[in-house]
């Protein structure tokens, strides 16, 4: 698969991420993963060895499980240790929050304890938009701005719980909490299918028994060991265990 696919041109560049049209293959993009990494919308800055590797192994491996339990994923193969093929995307913009637990900016935001653990997840939605810092946005409003049709928000509402639903089994499996995390969605020849990544970029995963935090957070929050973190939380994630 890998020497079949050939970057043509780079159509994006993000803050962890490449996107690269494939020679010959219209319908298909190369994702590339850096070792970049920004926080508090681009006002932090730094990076850290293998952090691009880690976070493409653990999408490849978590889209590979969605696959098997029914959620459509713009996934493909992986080609490489940072590059995985995927499905071009019409992106929704519009960036789903699913909570379990209280953390980052719901504690900020609404004053919670972090720690608190919800009786049911909590689903949100942020208008994908740099410009106006993701504010926070519902559906009367993406669909007054055209964002997405009330079939598709009932749809990535739907598939987003049933995400949640399935890594937090997996996980908790693992010894592992999954706090919260975001998702992004998008069309493809007329089907909403989940895509971007899932990675400690984009998760808050803890320690089951500790609460030790294995994510982008020991980044935000100085925690140090970073790149041990999100070592630590593939090998568990990656743990050949029933699933």
């Amino acid at each position: 698969m890998a020497s079949e696919m050939k970057k043509q041109r780079m159509i994006y560049e993000g803050k962890a991420k490449k996107l690269w049209t494939v020679e010959g293959k219209p319908d298909l993009v190369i994702q590339e993963f850096k070792d970049d990494a920004t926080a508090f919308n681009g006002e932090k800055k730094g990076s850290w060895a293998h952090k691009g590797e880690v976070n493409n192994q653990f999408a490849c491996s978590m889209f590979e499980l969605l696959e098997t339990r029914g959620i459509r994923t713009h996934f493909v193969a992986k080609l490489s240790p940072i590059e995985m093929l995927i499905k071009r995307l019409e992106i929704v913009p519009l960036e789903v929050i699913v909570r379990n637990i209280a953390a980052g900016s719901f504690v900020k935001r609404y004053g919670a304890v972090e720690g608190t653990v919800f009786t049911v997840p909590t689903f949100e939605f942020s208008y994908k938009n740099d410009a106006l810092g993701d504010p926070l946005i519902n559906e009367s409003h993406a669909m007054a701005l055209k964002l997405a049709t009330q079939t598709e928000i009932d749809h990535i509402h739907t598939e987003a719980l049933k995400v949640n639903d399935i890594l937090k089994s997996y996980l908790d499996k693992r010894g592992i909490l999954l706090v919260d995390f975001k998702l992004e969605f998008g069309r493809h020849n007329d089907e909403i299918l989940l895509g971007d990544e899932i990675s400690p970029d984009t998760c808050r995963f803890w320690d089951k028994a500790t609460r030790q935090k294995l994510d982008k957070d020991r980044f935000r929050q100085d925690l140090g060991n970073v790149e041990e973190a999100y070592a630590e939380i593939l090998k568990r994630a990656t743990e050949p265990i029933g699933a």
